[in-house]
């Protein structure tokens, strides 16, 4: 690639104006400094001059602003002349500069004026150091090597040709897939042209006359079309300007997805800037250059493609998570999960007020013998089914079952004030049910224990954890249960003082229980 391409030297022209631009806005700047000092001092006498510096730096900075724009390059005239002109333009306003300003220098005399003479002197200094680098800078065919290269310029050349080695690679991606795009333009020549230029790169495409053909295109207030990859979107139009067009489209729960280019005539950078606001991917001005469209066409398109794989594999994500919340929340209670999902590493509570449930199968052992394991698993899948929805229906906590045994505790990890009530309707409820689901020839009798008093609860384990309950109240409760006789429950002195309900007992009767002692208990029938 030739070193000397358009590319090459306006890439030069542009980091060599930038490098230039310091200085000049610095000469600007502090000519405005002494502009202001020369009002308040009341220097009318050289106001004229002051003007006339001011009018130079103005138009130096315009020179390099159009300079770094590429305005000063013509394809009429070889790069000599290019050069010789630029040179020249750039020297008429420093030498307007230092001339005049060496001349105000000379007027000021009074030790007031010496904050002005200060600020001339950078002034003086700036434009100097310009005028020197203006020769050696402003030559584009000069080698990167050369003698005597001023770094600036060696710096420029050596960007220039990066970026022109960049600009000439391809692109390495994947070729774009089409999409379904919705071209809308109230011009029927606008929207033909997009249309045809669309539909060329393989492009499916809908048109739309009106900002109310769009949205009846895109399936009116329900949304429920088929799906828009991409809208390309006038701001001109009758009914419906774009902007309040594409703010519609942006509050809409399906809509806000669809990526959009608004396609104008507008120039402004107002007009820009509200688009953008206002929720627009990009903005390509009319008449546009096909080579621009299908660029961004296809950038619009992949950042679509890549943001709704995102959105799938987020949603695959939040319904895993889904699925492993309700599976803990099958193992653990909600406050548990929840406090797991703080971060909480040890979870252990006191709980002052329970009542801890225990319930047996009776003669369990033998039946299981003669019972082939899949027809026992299912008939105790059946009970223990049926006991754990009336234990969420009783408001109590099952905690696990052990064999044969089942577990639970009303007042964990919720502190509730009827905690007694709710073990002896749930033990009632399980009498009741044990009847009605377990339909075998030879049924199965329970036994209820029942205990009222302090224990200590938490989680154990990272494998196969389990949310246990442990202290005396718990030991209690078990041997109530040994103790007690087929289809009742047997519940302590403690449980009955606990309770608020009115409920009908047996006489009390001490009962000796295994590594507790004797204690008074009372035989509940079911109800």
């Amino acid at each position: 690639m030739r070193q000397d391409s358009e590319l090459h030297k306006r890439a030069i022209a542009a980091q060599l104006a930038e490098h230039l631009g310091g200085p000049a806005h610095a000469i600007q700047a502090f000519q405005e400094l002494v502009v202001e000092q020369a009002d308040e001092l009341g220097l009318d006498d050289l106001r004229g001059d002051l003007e006339k510096v001011s009018e130079a730096a103005a138009a130096l900075t315009e020179l390099l602003e159009r300079l770094i724009e590429g305005g000063l390059e013509s394809s009429d005239v070889s790069d000599t002349e290019v050069q010789a002109k630029i040179r020249h333009d750039l020297r008429t306003p420093l030498n307007a500069i230092i001339g005049y300003s060496e001349m105000i220098a000379e007027e000021l005399t009074e030790a007031t004026q010496d904050g002005i003479r200060r600020d001339i002197a950078v002034i003086l200094a700036e434009a100097q150091v310009l005028l020197s680098l203006i020769d050696e800078i402003v030559d584009f065919s000069r080698p990167a090597d050369a003698t005597a290269a001023h770094p600036a310029a060696v710096q420029a050349r050596s960007l220039a040709l990066e970026l022109e080695a960049s600009v000439g690679k391809e692109a390495k991606r994947d070729e774009t897939p089409p999409g379904r795009i919705l071209v809308i333009d109230d011009v029927a020549s606008n929207r033909d042209l997009l249309r045809r230029r669309l539909e060329s790169a393989g492009h499916e495409v809908i048109l739309a006359g009106s900002g109310g053909e769009a949205l009846d295109a895109l399936g009116g207030a329900g949304g429920s079309a088929g799906e828009v990859d991409l809208i390309l979107l006038d701001i001109l139009m009758p009914d419906i300007n774009g902007i309040e067009l594409l703010s519609r489209l942006k509050v809409h729960a399906t809509w806000q997805r669809i990526p959009v280019v608004m396609v104008s005539g507008l120039k402004e950078t107002d007009a820009v800037i509200r688009c953008i606001e206002a929720g627009a991917d990009d903005y390509l001005t009319k008449p546009f250059d096909p080579v621009i469209l299908r660029a961004r066409v296809n950038a619009s398109l992949d950042r679509k493609r890549w943001a709704d794989r995102e959105r799938r594999y987020l949603g695959r994500i939040e319904q895993e998570k889904e699925r492993n919340d309700a599976l803990l929340h099958a193992i653990l209670p909600r406050q548990v999960v929840l406090r797991l999902n703080r971060g909480e590493e040890v979870i252990a509570d006191w709980f002052e007020a329970t009542t801890i449930l225990f319930a047996d199968l009776v003669g369990f052992t033998p039946v299981a013998a003669r019972m082939a394991p899949d027809r026992l698993v299912r008939r105790l899948d059946l009970i223990f089914r049926a006991f754990d929805g009336l234990a969420k229906a009783h408001g109590v906590e099952k905690i696990k079952t052990i064999g044969d045994a089942y577990m639970a505790a009303a007042g964990v990890p919720d502190a509730v004030a009827d905690h007694a009530d709710r073990a002896l309707n749930l033990a009632n409820a399980m009498l009741c049910e044990l009847e009605r689901v377990d339909d075998d020839a030879t049924p199965f009798q329970i036994r209820i224990g029942i205990h009222s008093g302090p224990v200590v609860a938490g989680l154990l384990g990272q494998h196969r954890f389990v949310y246990d309950v442990w202290g005396e109240t718990v030991n209690v409760a078990s041997r109530l249960e040994s103790a007690c006789p087929p289809s009742h429950m047997l519940i302590s002195e403690a449980t009955r003082q606990a309770l608020t309900g009115d409920w009908s007992f047996q006489q009390p009767q001490q009962v000796a229980l295994k590594g507790v002692g004797e204690i008074t208990a009372y035989v509940v029938p079911p109800y």
